[in-house]
């Protein structure tokens, strides 16, 4: 007889001013398993955890833990039933080191009357659980030094250390590299082999399929349906979410790409002072730009955004060379980032859709220091429908839409401009497979109409599928550019870790 499951959730509903998120979902998840969970944003996957986490109340249905039905969850009383979550969107401090945000709300305290916080005995505790993730900082580091792939170890750490017999992982590697990658995804064998639960939730297909034993799709509020293991494919899940085939993910080039746009030479950067970068990319191609983390992608792209100073070397744009010392030397010159961090360095989160895209083109829009609201809505709804953007009303905030919708509000703010060389680094972090579809289109249609660009991705399918070369970074130099016929994963990482272009094979 076949034993009870650890976590089910019974006919769970919940409506919001009469629209139904979530309609009559119900899913187990047995102990020392792995349940991938899938489907676009807006599906309902963050409603649906954020009930167990008892952060939301449901509508209607119950929760049930070892037999024991609960008609709605606390957030207290998720924590005693040992329910972790490891979020998409960091909660980690930056003014605490990192065993304090480990230990967050959990802290050690002295005997005495002063109860003073045992910070020697929280970092010993937290380096065991840094090591078994493979990190490269100790529990001592404050947080405001550590990159984004290096937070999100954090709060992975954080959840083990709570002995959690659920944890919920939401994109948890949407920051971290291929090596990251896969030492979480032994951290996740081990955890199952412990007999610990885990609800793996990613718009990474390939590693659902690597760790997941069973995949539950959610889609439009309800159970689209699942799959077993041995019937979990990249196309099986592409079908359940979408409700079609998707055919064709990446748009392929329509014209050749020009010459030469923008030529970086021996361009040194104030992250990597004693090394140089010269790169060239032309008009109307997209370039990727892969490497590890930490290996000079990020610092290029501000370097060529003005956020980072260029200590030395030239930018030439269309044969003239240019002086990109701050952001609105480079807006001025037509070079344009699309960042990492959308919500912190792309968007005003608490500001309407149409001030967030007027925002680096307000000069435009402005007479005698006021604001023209009818011209900048009426630009503002042109780039509404030229993106696709989902939304019943310009003046919502832009907090409230999808990571995929505001994707494409960062890159409306631009195009109501005149781009000529565009960075985008991890353009689809965090979303969904369908809106990945979509904003691959953009940039294909901006390379096809003669703009040239940048895509940083730590994604080796995304690198490979939609670039036309791949520089690759390491140790802040150039280790190489391949050309699309010589594009391979292997090829890819041989260049990431230091290997000579001649130890490359055909792809």
């Amino acid at each position: 007889m076949a034993a009870a499951p650890l976590l089910s959730l019974v006919g769970i509903g919940k409506s919001y001013a009469g629209v139904r998120a979530l309609d009559d979902v119900g899913l187990t998840v047995e102990a020392g398993s792995v349940l991938g969970l899938i489907g676009e944003n807006g599906a309902g996957k963050s409603t649906l955890m954020k009930i167990l986490g008892g952060v939301v109340q449901p509508s209607a249905g119950s929760i049930v833990v070892d037999g024991v039905a609960h008609s709605a969850m606390t957030v207290a009383g998720a924590a005693r039933a040992g329910i972790a979550f490891v979020h998409q969107e960091l909660t980690v401090l930056d003014n605490l080191d990192v065993a304090a945000n480990i230990f967050l709300g959990r802290e050690m305290l002295g005997g005495g009357p002063l109860r003073l916080v045992r910070s020697r005995r929280m970092h010993a505790l937290a380096r065991p659980l840094l090591e078994r993730l493979g990190a490269d900082f100790g529990p001592e580091t404050s947080v405001s030094r550590l990159l984004i792939a290096q937070r999100q170890l954090v709060e992975i750490a954080r959840a083990l250390s709570m002995d959690a017999r659920v944890i919920i992982m939401d994109e948890p590697t949407s920051s971290l590299t291929l090596q990251e990658t896969d030492r979480l995804l032994q951290v996740i064998g081990e955890l199952r082999a412990s007999g610990v639960a885990v609800i793996y939730i990613s718009h990474r297909l390939n590693e659902v399929k690597l760790c997941a034993d069973r995949v539950v799709c959610l889609r439009d509020g309800r159970v689209a349906g699942g799959l077993a293991r041995d019937e979990i494919t990249h196309e099986a899940m592409i079908r359940l979410m979408i409700g079609r085939e998707l055919r064709a993910l990446y748009t392929p080039p329509r014209s050749v790409p020009q010459g030469a746009l923008c030529v970086i030479d021996r361009l040194v950067t104030g992250a990597f002072p004693d090394r140089e970068v010269s790169l060239t990319v032309h008009r109307g191609e997209i370039l990727g730009l892969a490497g590890l983390v930490g290996s000079g992608r990020t610092s290029l792209a501000r370097a060529l955004f003005g956020i980072d100073p260029i200590l030395s070397g030239t930018v030439t744009l269309a044969g003239e060379t240019v002086t990109v010392g701050s952001p609105r030397a480079a807006i001025a010159q037509g070079i344009y980032l699309v960042p990492e961090d959308r919500k912190r360095e792309g968007l005003v989160l608490d500001m309407p859709l149409t001030e967030n895209i007027s925002l680096a083109s307000l000069r435009r829009y402005a007479r005698f220091s006021l604001v023209d609201r009818a011209a900048e809505t009426v630009a503002a709804r042109r780039q509404q429908g030229a993106l696709k953007i989902k939304t019943h009303d310009l003046a919502v905030h832009a907090a409230t839409l999808s990571g995929g919708n505001q994707q494409k509000v960062v890159l409306a703010k631009w195009l109501s401009m005149a781009p000529r060389l565009i960075v985008f680094d991890e353009p689809t972090r965090g979303i969904d497979v369908g809106a990945k579809g979509e904003i691959y289109a953009l940039m294909r249609a901006l390379a096809d109409d003669g703009v040239a660009i940048v895509m940083i991705s730590s994604d080796m399918e995304e690198v490979i599928g939609v670039s036309d070369r791949v520089a690759v970074m390491h140790e802040g130099r150039i280790g190489g550019v391949l050309e699309r016929a010589d594009l391979s994963e292997f090829n890819i990482l041989r260049l990431a870790v230091g290997q000579d272009a001649e130890t490359l094979e055909s792809a």
